[in-house]
């Protein structure tokens, strides 16, 4: 052995005079291991679109233009994508895309026309959140309305449904087969616009979509690559129990892949909070909206993006008050009180709140998690800060471990020189990055109690072995103030 020090490249049998000095970087970052992550969106092609299914594909900073064209313009996943990137020019996003299933029906609504226009002016109509106006005409037909409606429908190419027209009423018909475009919203004047008088518009609503495609396919393509943040649109109950089971796989200590789902629901306040409390999982966020434009898809999408982006930047710090770009609001009638919301978030269903200027805002993002397996309320895993400073503080330590022991030998006394580790320097190496994750990071609090409860062990069974716990005391978040003012006369 070279003078009792452990060397990596230089051996110890070389007779060839010289100095040789090798390159050791384990020791060279000084700070604490940075976590890569990325942003995946689920959704559907169009078969028009360059890209085939489960092919997973980066989006640049020109996402909504690359997304047309790799899955079809109009697509699910166009719409998707385009909202995301507006939300965030720096989250690494990604796309991966579906076929329609076999057996898939596209939703279907229409938008009947009667009576005359006695006044010249303009309808406006609102197909999931995007504006469609067209001249009306004093003295009219239905029948040339309705054609020019479908018209001006089947010219813009980013809409999520194609139009036809017949005897006054235009059919509507999403692009796409499948549950997800029964959700797909429509109505009129959503700014206050006014129909010209005599004229009456009746929508009726997207309906009759069935059959979503199966995420299975997506599980498979993505085996062993990491995605953070997940995007995944389909609640129907078999594609929800395939994401929950993944997703509590790869949040296990053998290989963790850490990933997230977020989705939106859409229903009243008793159809989402009864949906809610059907579900449990730590690993899936949902947005309850009720009377919104924006498609449920595009919401998530946009929040997810939103979190993400917050999240990367540091996970225990609240979501709260972050805005979603381009998320219209429910009428101020509809939107849910704070009772309301308070029940929501007993019942597994993330919140909103709406400022003065019309922007909707994250008020608390919470998981599907509400009780243990005893049945018990429970909440370790119910706020997605949480989760995610844990799992970066388990990162941590993780890499810290890796960075400082990655050939050494295990032994109760560290040689000088060797590359050793004994539970002494693997308690120095944790209590270090203990500091670090309190002092430089603000994730952990009461390092004290840390370095009182930290336990390390050589295991009995298996001499290769180090068996520790790690009680890190994670930071909360500032959410609720209340006081009581007792005032004086």
């Amino acid at each position: 052995m070279a003078e009792n020090v452990s060397f990596n490249e230089i051996p110890d049998n070389i007779r060839v005079p010289g100095i040789y000095i090798e390159i050791d970087p384990s020791k060279a970052a000084g700070g604490g291991a940075i976590m890569e992550r990325r942003l995946l969106l689920v959704g559907q092609r169009l078969a028009n679109g360059d890209v085939s299914a489960l092919i997973a594909t980066r989006l640049g900073s020109q996402a909504g233009d690359q997304a047309a064209k790799a899955f079809g313009q109009g697509s699910m996943l166009h719409g998707m994508a385009a909202a995301a990137r507006k939300a965030d020019d720096y989250v690494d996003i990604w796309a991966i895309a579906l076929d329609d299933d076999a057996a898939g029906v596209a939703a279907a609504g229409t938008v009947t026309f009667t009576g005359t226009p006695t006044l010249t002016g303009i309808l406006a109509l609102y197909i999931g959140g995007a504006q469609v106006r067209i001249a009306v005409v004093a003295g009219e037909t239905v029948a040339t309305l309705a054609t020019r409606l479908a018209d001006t429908i089947n010219a813009n190419g980013d809409l999520p449904v194609t139009a036809s027209a017949a005897l006054g009423v235009v059919t509507l018909t999403c692009r796409w087969k499948g549950e997800t475009g029964n959700d797909l919203d429509v109505r009129a004047n959503y700014y206050g616009e006014q129909t010209p008088a005599g004229l009456t518009v009746a929508i009726a609503a997207m309906s009759g979509g069935a059959a979503n495609p199966s995420i299975v396919s997506v599980i498979d393509a993505i085996a062993g690559t990491q995605y953070y943040s997940i995007v995944c649109p389909y609640l129907d109950g078999p594609n929800l129990v395939a994401l929950e089971e993944e997703m509590t796989d790869r949040f296990g200590p053998m290989e963790p892949l850490t990933g997230h789902v977020f989705n939106a629901k859409v229903g009243n306040h008793a159809a989402l909070t009864t949906w809610g409390n059907s579900r449990n999982s730590p690993h899936i966020s949902t947005f309850g909206m009720y009377d919104m434009p924006t498609p449920p898809w595009v919401v998530a999408a946009v929040w997810a993006t939103v979190a993400e982006s917050s999240g990367a930047n540091d996970p225990a710090r609240p979501f709260r008050s972050l805005p979603l770009p381009g998320v219209l609001p429910p009428p101020e009638k509809s939107r849910f009180t704070r009772p309301e919301r308070n029940l929501a978030l007993f019942d597994g269903i993330s919140t909103f709140t709406v400022d003065q200027g019309g922007q909707v805002l994250i008020e608390t993002i919470i998981t599907n998690y509400q009780s243990n397996s005893f049945g018990l309320p429970d909440i370790s895993l119910l706020r997605l800060e949480t989760k995610w400073t844990v799992d970066l503080v388990r990162f941590r330590f993780n890499a810290a471990v890796a960075r400082d022991y990655p050939r050494h030998k295990l032994g109760d006394v560290a040689v000088p020189g060797q590359a050793y580790a004994t539970p002494t320097t693997v308690r120095a190496t944790l209590i270090a990055e203990a500091i670090k994750l309190a002092t430089e990071d603000g994730l952990i609090e009461d390092v004290a109690g840390f370095k009182r409860d930290l336990l390390i062990k050589r295991s009995t069974q298996n001499p290769n072995r180090m068996n520790a716990v790690l009680p890190p005391n994670l930071v909360n978040q500032f959410d609720i103030f209340a006081a009581a003012v007792q005032y004086r006369l």
